[in-house]
């Protein structure tokens, strides 16, 4: 039987007549590996602030490590492209219903979206007609590539968490509360600077990295050029070596098949998995598929030449919508060409090996890329992004809630 005190103590947290107010629901929704870990870390970040809060959605390993009851993986969910998207249609529009329907019954405190705009933009409008609270973390390039959705995304979102920095000026007067936490990368760059150089397979100087992606179609369709364009540095430069870095062990199994078949290529050469940006800090420059991985490398100061090739209908199709004069995010957050950029029919072997060769010695080129590398990584915040992002969530949840502070939060 609980002692006097021990009843009083339960009487003032919970008076009579009071319920106990019911755990907080968080319903998060990522569609890719990357959206998974980004989301991880912030659910992990929220519960230091909410330790009650409870987490429903589409995830991940990560997720599901951090706690997250998930209903479908991002496995099932990671496609990049139209052609690719109207294949799995069927499978799609069954989710998005079930989700729906979900957050319908159980109707969570919020409804947090991060990234994967092709399905969370819809979600946000049927969620917020349903008198849902929609946060958005990590911002759609609807700046990029339909800047028409942009009014429509302010009535739909109520608060957006943005990772770049000119993402608020893009949503200027819409009325959508916007908040710049910093790039989510900047923490994990610092970690990667401060451990001491890892044990690679470099076998010569200069050393040449590179990146075709993560993703099957784009390592099939990216590293041919990147392998042949490594054989003619060879050429000119015998003592080159070349290091393929491969996110994941699927990522170098699909990368090995492709060498495999292909033949040829450059004699000095190896494949590094899970150490992307210990091969960034230590390559002399790199050739980097479009993506997140073009940040890394700016993060990790690795001068770099962007790279992308898609489905011939895919690249038509994005020809007609997007609407900004680069494709590399390092070259979008820079506002000017920083890097060069071989889009397609122009990423054939000969102009990245022309490319890249300016970068391999210490040359002007070498030397301004550096420096506007340096301005990239300086504009993505100074760290402690997840924490903001976190104190943005549990605000909106708990406008009581004092933010908790980081070494790294700007005071």
């Amino acid at each position: 039987m609980p002692n006097q005190t021990e009843q009083t103590a339960a009487a003032r947290r919970d008076p009579p007549g009071r319920r106990a107010a019911p755990p907080r629901l968080i319903l998060i929704l990522a569609g890719e590996v990357s959206g998974d870990m980004h989301a991880a870390r912030l659910v992990a970040a929220i519960r230091r602030r909410l330790p009650d809060a409870a987490f429903i959605g589409i995830g991940g390993e990560e997720m599901r490590a951090a706690g997250v009851e998930t209903q479908y993986d991002v496995a099932e969910m990671a496609v990049m492209g139209f052609t690719e998207v109207v294949r799995r249609f069927g499978f799609f529009h069954r989710v998005f219903r079930e989700m729906l329907a979900l957050a319908r019954a159980r109707r969570p405190d919020a409804v947090l979206l991060v990234d994967y705009p092709g399905f969370n933009l819809r979600f946000a409008a049927r969620a917020h007609a349903a008198g849902l609270k929609t946060i958005y973390y990590i911002c759609p390039q609807v700046w990029a590539w339909n800047r028409g959705r942009i009014p429509r995304m302010a009535r739909v979102v109520d608060r957006l968490i943005a990772i770049f920095p000119f993402e608020r000026e893009v949503f200027a007067g819409t009325g959508l509360r916007v908040d710049f936490a910093g790039h989510p990368l900047v923490d994990e760059a610092r970690q990667a600077w401060s451990e001491p150089l890892a044990e690679l397979p470099w076998r010569g100087e200069p050393r040449v990295a590179l990146l075709p992606g993560s993703r099957e179609h784009e390592i099939k369709r990216i590293l041919p050029a990147m392998w042949t364009a490594a054989a003619q540095v060879q050429a000119r430069r015998p003592s080159a070596s070349f290091l393929i870095a491969a996110p994941s062990k699927p990522a170098e199994l699909i990368v090995r098949a492709t060498l495999a078949a292909r033949g040829g290529g450059p004699k000095q050469w190896d494949v590094a998995t899970g150490r992307t940006r210990q091969v960034l800090r230590q390559a002399t420059a790199a050739w980097v598929a479009s993506g997140t991985a073009t940040i890394e490398a700016a993060l990790m100061l690795c001068p770099l030449v962007v790279v992308y090739r898609v489905a011939a209908l895919t690249y038509l199709l994005g020809k007609l919508l997007v609407r900004v004069p680069h494709i590399g995010m390092v070259n979008i957050v820079a506002g000017r060409r920083l890097c060069p950029e071989l889009v397609q029919n122009a990423a054939t072997p000969a102009a990245l090996a022309a490319a890249i060769e300016p970068l391999l010695s210490a040359t002007p080129e070498r030397a301004g890329l550096v420096a506007g590398l340096q301005a990239v990584a300086a504009a993505l915040g100074p760290g402690g992004s997840v924490e903001r992002a976190a104190d943005i969530v549990a605000a909106e949840l708990s406008p009581s809630l004092q933010p908790l502070r980081s070494p790294d939060r700007e005071t």
